[in-house]
């Protein structure tokens, strides 16, 4: 390994996120694209590597981000595909993103408003660009949206009679399509499915792309699938709960992550360890130091609960996780030496850590705990079991 990340490192394998959306391809319809939704860095996994890999397939339609500075770093770093701001988006960004072609999710009358003043401003400057969007439709998630409702009809109508504006797509998101019940889920399809009617008979328009299917629609939800689907936590090889069937697709994980042990000590009975001495030794142990902790994303929740493997062998973690460091009882490992490898999420042997099984113990879920590995862990790319490339922020200033 990379002498450098001996401290700790995140091992992305691209083969893993290509397999699962090929998988996720396989259970939608011939006809329905896909989308890749890559906010939060790719949900920890890194999005420009990740964008990057996918953006040939051509069954890929685009990628999803939450930010406008999410979306200019996937445009900057050569990304040429359709790119949807998922939420919110502040008029300071107009401008750029119009001119970028990425898409704008529009809800609110004033958003409107602002990006036929942007397009104006633009055309001033001489360029001639229109302001590419996507309607969003709240229909049970009470977050985001306009209603399917009159309402929604008329600001549906403004966006159709802005010349500076072109309604590329309408589409919604499921709150509970993870649940075993698909009553909600198939009550909010029925909803959207029933308003994209009405836009059809009182405007005479076709919207060309529709789309509603997160994760775990993709998997369940066949009827879902329109004309693009949003590959959010499968794509990375994570579950999005554990009432969805994992017979249906085929997922890898694609992050592993790994440290190396620091120190060895033995302490005898009534010795404490780690802040708050929440736990003492009741016998003569013999325990080992790993140089991570909740500074890098590493949940302070898993303390006393959690464990790592080394030497294929469960370790579990004595006390509370500190910011940089953590404690393991080594007592039945005794070929564990200082400067062997650990792995905290991932596999040794016969034995596996998943960051469903961390997000449980910790009280996160998977989702979260991906998205806080942080900064200070560096990210290791491979293709084919080689290094492919890396990325840290150790030059970052």
């Amino acid at each position: 390994m990379i002498e450098e990340y001996q401290r700790v490192y995140a091992k992305i394998d691209l083969d893993a996120i290509r397999s699962n959306m090929d998988h996720m391809k396989e259970n939608i319809s011939s006809g329905t694209r896909m989308m890749g939704v890559i906010k939060t860095d790719g949900y920890g996994h890194g999005a420009v590597p990740i964008a990057r890999e996918l953006e040939p397939l051509d069954y890929m339609f685009g990628f999803a981000v939450a930010t406008a500075e999410e979306a200019f770093i996937l445009r900057h770093s050569g990304i040429t595909k359709p790119i949807l701001l998922l939420g919110y988006t502040f008029p300071y960004s107009y401008e750029r993103l119009i001119q970028q072609e990425i898409r704008i999710a529009v809800f609110r009358y004033d958003m409107l408003e602002e990006l036929k003043k942007a397009c104006a401003s633009l055309k001033a400057k001489g360029i001639s660009k229109k302001a590419k969007v996507h309607i969003k439709v709240d229909t049970g998630m009470s977050r985001i949206g306009i209603r399917p409702d009159a309402e929604g009809l008329d600001f549906v109508q403004k966006a159709f009679e802005a010349d500076e504006i072109e309604v590329e797509g309408i589409f919604t998101h499921f709150a509970r399509a993870d649940e075993e019940d698909k009553t909600e889920a198939n009550r909010q399809l029925k909803a959207f499915s029933d308003f994209i009617s009405q836009i059809r008979e009182k405007t005479g328009k076709e919207i060309p792309i529709k789309h509603c299917a997160n994760s775990a629609a993709i998997i369940e939800l066949p009827d879902a699938n329109m004309d693009v689907v949003r590959a959010g936590i499968t794509l990375y090889g994570l579950w999005p709960s554990d009432q969805v069937s994992r017979e249906i697709v085929s997922l890898v994980p694609a992050l592993s992550l790994y440290s190396h042990i620091v120190y060895i000590k033995e302490i005898e009975a009534g010795t404490s360890v780690s802040y708050g001495g929440t736990f003492t030794a009741e016998r003569r142990m013999r325990i080992a130091t790993i140089p991570v902790g909740y500074g890098d994303g590493y949940a302070r929740g898993l303390s006393g609960k959690g464990y790592v493997l080394i030497h294929g062998k469960k370790a579990p973690i004595l006390g509370r996780v500190c910011m940089d460091q953590f404690m393991v009882d080594v007592s039945g490992i005794p070929e564990a030496a200082e400067g062997d490898e650990v792995i905290l999420i991932g596999q040794d042997g016969n034995e596996r850590i998943t960051m469903e099984q961390l997000g449980e113990l910790s009280g996160r879920f998977n989702y979260e705990f991906a998205c806080d590995i942080g900064k200070r862990v560096p990210r290791v790319y491979t293709k084919g079991g080689k290094i492919l490339y890396t990325k840290d922020y150790y030059q970052d200033f």
